[in-house]
């Protein structure tokens, strides 16, 4: 693409996303995410009423009269999008690719944290860390979040978890949302996982295709591992292969749902089928209920 097209493109993103904001998810990542971190700030008197668990008993030790803790809700939130861009996630059997889906929706995330005044961030990972963009404010941040995920050449095609995971966690001092875009095709790490999942508050957007989970009865094909480039000869006609690639499709499925459960990771299941919209909201909706 020139650059001209690069433009159009980040321009039609940003009109569709920030509608979509606007009419459809306006406050919602606020009033699921704001709050959950909160900040010390003093330490007063108990009074008639105080929540017993608040007490701060170091303090009353010392003192010898009840004191509890006063928090503060943390006014700044840092929304971290960690997109998978490995091989798989160039596939797509119906309007648009996993990864050009997981571009919308990671955009859609970043125009609602500008719209709450929230610092974002982005890091694309394959096999290694393709890209890093340290957490920040405004309009021009999101837009130049829009334009990597677009346009960013990607150097590796497999799925290694360490390298997104591990490096954020590294490199972010204070707790995120992070929004982790995969197809989740690579078993889940559970030890980065679960570290993650303790430091950040951490949300796995799973993007799938329908293709992926049976073969069509379409005769002897070739098919292309797109992270490994291998090549296999396959006889779909054949009822039992078709039957054999089905059911372990749906065992890796459950391997991963089981993965993500164990990890304390919440899920959003999403097609390139269907639109992300209904899944994303029926999830920040639970999300509401839980916290209150």
């Amino acid at each position: 693409m020139d650059t001209r097209d690069i433009l159009r493109r980040v321009r039609r993103i940003e009109i569709r996303t920030r509608r979509l904001v606007e009419e459809i998810f306006a406050g919602q990542s606020e009033s699921v995410f704001k709050g959950r971190g909160m900040e010390f700030a003093e330490v007063r008197p108990y009074m008639a009423g105080d929540e017993v668990r608040d007490i701060d008993w170091n303090v009353t030790a010392r003192m010898g009269a009840p004191f509890v803790k006063r928090f503060t809700e943390e006014r700044e939130l840092t929304v971290m999008l960690a997109v998978d861009v490995s091989g798989s996630m160039e596939f797509g059997s119906t309007i648009s690719p996993k990864r050009e889906l997981a571009a919308e929706i990671a955009a859609l995330l970043a125009f609602s944290a500008l719209k709450n005044a929230d610092r974002v961030g982005l890091v694309l990972f394959s096999d290694q860390l393709e890209l890093f963009v340290p957490p920040r404010k405004g309009r021009t941040q999101v837009l130049r979040i829009v334009r990597e995920l677009l346009t960013h050449g990607i150097e590796g095609r497999g799925t290694n978890w360490g390298a997104g995971l591990e490096f954020m966690n590294r490199v972010l001092h204070r707790k995120a949302v992070v929004f982790l875009v995969s197809d989740f095709l690579t078993p889940v790490d559970a030890k980065i996982f679960r570290i993650t999942s303790r430091r950040h508050d951490l949300v796995a957007l799973w993007i799938e295709d329908p293709r992926e989970a049976v073969l069509p009865a379409v005769g002897r094909i070739v098919v292309e591992d797109l992270e490994t480039g291998k090549r296999r000869f396959l006889d779909t006609a054949n009822a039992k292969l078709r039957e054999s690639y089905r059911v372990a499709r749906a065992d890796s499925r459950e391997r991963v749902k089981r993965g993500l459960a164990a990890t304390r990771t919440d899920a959003v299941p999403l097609s390139t089928a269907s639109s992300y919209l209904t899944p994303l909201l029926r999830f920040f909706n639970e999300r509401r209920r839980r916290l209150r």
